[in-house]
């Protein structure tokens, strides 16, 4: 009895999608706007990989980092690498590339609200 309900409450309250689609009340597709901003996407080299970065306040303190703390935190947040990969790359320990990672993180900290306060 009540699964009867159950489905009688579902008709009562769905509407079915033919019917939407005919009367054209909504757009059954959307489209993803990627770099449609302003902006201009930065691109990053790092170790043969392309990094897109598409906000420009986040490029540009990116840009004023020294090269190997930017390409830490490239490959550890934008390509995904662990520390361990990050640091057999650079033939460095895991702690070292979590340290060196960190410290660069607190540098970006400090070159984004350097920027936040220039605009």
């Amino acid at each position: 009895m009540n699964a009867w309900r159950d489905l009688k409450r579902k008709e009562e309250r769905e509407i079915s999608l033919d019917y939407l689609m005919s009367e054209r009340y909504f757009e059954p597709s959307a489209m993803d706007s990627y770099f449609e901003r302003q902006d201009k996407p930065t691109v990053f080299l790092v170790l043969g990989k392309e990094v897109i970065v598409d906000d420009e306040r986040l490029a540009t303190a990116l840009s004023r980092l020294p090269q190997l703390r930017r390409e830490v935190l490239l490959l550890y947040y934008f390509v995904g690498y662990r520390d361990e990969a990050i640091g057999r790359l650079y033939g460095r320990c895991r702690s070292m590339i979590n340290r060196r990672r960190n410290v660069a993180l607190k540098q970006l900290r400090k070159e984004w609200e350097r920027l936040k306060h220039e605009e």
